[in-house]
């Protein structure tokens, strides 16, 4: 028999989404040069959408102990999943066509998919291999990490270099042990009465039920926030051309590839923005963009950015 729904997980991956839709606007604002946020370098930012997606993968830990602690429901389990399966190709797919080779091939929906298939069993043995088991995989980046996962055959396991970038890249390792640690707290919550505790509160304010119900058909808003949010910010780009969005998109795409060679993303992101600076100073800039294949323009360029680069400072 399934028990009742929490609405407290409802609430908890409603915040998750509001989180999520805030952190991909601030990365369209920032994509399309409406704000020089740092958002795919920032320490802060990563840190920001680490969260969320640890947040999700928690709650899938969470659900599938309330799903299957009693017994595994095989038929609700395999559609779940071949529905999560369905709309991380979808994810992929989309973003083929809209980032090049920085499509998402192994992203949040993915992983969730993959600890799910890899979390279950432990939903059924004894409660002491569960953190014991998602301490492996937390911290399997740091002793497992070889050569031999290089490549595009294992970049899924998070344990070589992908060689590739992507807009959302969250490998089994170490994430899958997010997903039985929460596996593990809600074992830990039932023994101890914690759900049943839990299980009165209703939140039944505006806010409440509105989070309850973002939370509940999260998969759906996963799928459709992105596209219609990048379509607004894009739209409102078409219409405020005296935004300098050459200059955003090379700063962005300069750090970037700046990180390829050098880690440091503030030094990479200091340096680019100096490069840019100095090519308006000196009237280089906008003969660039009119002529961007120029390579007595494009060698300034370089030797700009070389100057920058090596700077104090930068």
């Amino acid at each position: 028999m399934r028990a009742p729904r929490l609405a407290v997980i409802d609430l908890a991956r409603g915040l998750a989404v509001i989180a999520m839709v805030i952190y991909h606007l601030s990365w369209d604002l920032s994509w399309f040069g409406f704000v020089q946020w740092p958002v795919a370098q920032g320490f802060g930012w990563r840190l920001f959408a680490g969260s969320i997606a640890g947040s999700f993968l928690f709650l899938a830990g969470v659900s599938l102990d309330l799903a299957h602690h009693e017994a595994i429901r095989w038929r609700a389990f395999w559609r779940r999943l071949a529905t999560i399966a369905a709309a991380a190709a979808a994810v992929s797919l989309v973003t083929y066509f809209a980032f090049a080779d920085s499509f998402v091939r192994f992203g949040i929906l993915h992983s969730i998919a993959a600890a799910s298939l890899i979390a279950l069993p432990f939903a059924r043995l004894p409660s002491w291999t569960v953190p014991a088991a998602a301490l492996f995989f937390l911290t399997l980046p740091l002793w497992a990490t070889s050569s031999v996962f290089d490549g595009p055959l294992w970049f899924w396991t998070g344990l070589g270099k992908t060689g590739f970038a992507s807009v959302d890249y969250v490998p089994v390792a170490p994430w899958t042990g997010v997903t039985l640690a929460g596996l593990s707290l809600s074992k830990g919550f039932r023994k101890l009465g914690v759900w049943q505790k839990l299980s009165v509160l209703g939140f039944e304010g505006a806010s409440g039920k509105g989070l309850r119900l973002t939370g509940r058909h999260s998969l759906t808003i996963y799928l459709l926030h992105q596209p219609v949010l990048y379509g607004l910010v894009w739209s409102a780009a078409q219409v405020t051309p005296e935004l300098d969005r050459a200059g955003n998109a090379f700063v962005r795409n300069c750090t970037i590839a700046c990180q390829d060679t050098y880690a440091s993303p503030s030094a990479c992101n200091s340096a680019c923005t100096c490069t840019v600076d100095r090519l308006k100073t000196d009237g280089v800039w906008e003969d660039l963009n009119k002529d961007p294949l120029n390579q007595s323009l494009r060698q300034q360029m370089n030797e700009t950015y070389a100057i920058c680069l090596a700077e104090p400072g930068d």
